[in-house]
């Protein structure tokens, strides 16, 4: 079915298990309402217990307030928010994804491994973009909402009623900063204890893992 996504959840009785969203850059007309503070608040509105919302945030054709306003919109609604991060062939950020619950997260490294190699399709499809293992895959992490708080201090809360990020996202256009707003972020996010659990292979790999995503 294809419908808007805001009037499709504005309408719908529906709950799900995972909401996730993939819009074009905020300075796109009408998109910054796919960035905003309500709309982040439907989608949790519609989530089952122990449901995630995941959001697409550009680094790149962006800037520092820019980036800033989207993660605090988000984290203002799921504050027990994680970001994963992407890198570009110049091994500079590229983009982020934001998971949010209503819910604390806790990852069982060995449960998500165990899954991939239930399925040959999911893994299939991991190694087309070249993650092997859960390891691998959860190494990406790039930090999470306690250890960016005072970096996101000030910024912008996207609203319905202003829709200010289109336009600090109009004004970013063309930049090429992602690289430096991606350092910035894993500075402010060590390895973390509280997030991830698993066998001590497991938790071994997470962190060789976790080390060798930073240093390439």
């Amino acid at each position: 079915m294809l419908d808007d996504a805001r009037h499709y959840l504005l309408t719908t009785p529906e709950k799900f298990d995972i909401v996730t969203s993939d819009p074009i850059h905020p300075w796109v007309k009408g998109s910054a309402t796919l960035y905003s503070r309500e709309y982040f608040e439907m989608c949790r509105a519609h989530l089952n217990p122990g449901g995630l919302v995941t959001q697409w945030v550009p680094l790149y054709e962006s800037d520092l307030a820019t980036v800033k306003s989207e993660i605090a919109t988000f984290m203002d609604v799921f504050p027990n928010a994680v970001l994963w991060g992407n890198l570009d062939l110049f091994s500079q950020g590229y983009d982020l994804v934001l998971m949010g619950s209503t819910d604390p997260f806790r990852i069982d490294v060995d449960a998500v491994q165990q899954r991939m190699d239930r399925s040959s399709r999911i893994a299939e499809s991991l190694r087309e973009v070249g993650f092997h293992s859960a390891a691998e895959l959860l190494g990406t992490y790039a930090g999470q909402s306690g250890e960016l708080r005072a970096w996101l201090a000030g910024a912008e809360i996207n609203r319905d009623r202003s829709l200010r990020l289109q336009y600090l996202a109009g004004m970013a256009l063309n930049s090429g900063r992602a690289g430096a707003i991606y350092s910035q972020i894993l500075a402010r996010s060590p390895f973390p204890e509280n997030l991830f659990s698993g066998s001590a292979g497991q938790m071994n790999a997470m962190r060789k893992s976790f080390t060798q995503w930073r240093t390439e």
